[in-house]
């Protein structure tokens, strides 16, 4: 009487979209963390007094790009934006990690 059931929803798979750009995130914090990293560092050998306010200042602008960024292109809840946030928040946290806060400024006492 009403004619045949609508068809049920396609469904999308954007994982693979996820992954990629998961990647793409982390590529893209390795870039920004070793030119921040070397100015900072730079910046920091060159100061006449302290050289805190140069690893603080390039703590905060990491952090920002890494977990600030990456936790606002979560919300964004597309596919491309989730997996470029996701790779700034692990490329943040796997740099620090991996040396020892060296690069992301965690821990200032190996820069003097």
């Amino acid at each position: 009487m009403f004619g045949p059931p609508p068809p049920p929803p396609t469904s999308t798979n954007t994982t693979g979209v996820v992954v990629a750009f998961f990647f793409a995130g982390l590529a893209v914090y390795s870039v920004l963390n070793a030119l921040i990293g070397f100015f900072v560092f730079f910046a920091a050998i060159s100061a006449q007094g302290s050289s805190n306010p140069y690893v603080i200042a390039g703590t905060v602008v990491l952090a920002a790009v890494g977990l600030v960024a990456g936790i606002g292109l979560c919300f964004v809840r597309k596919p491309w934006a989730r997996g470029t946030g996701l790779g700034l928040m692990i490329g943040w946290a796997l740099w620090s990690i991996l040396s020892a806060g060296f690069c992301t400024g965690l821990n200032p006492g190996l820069y003097t």
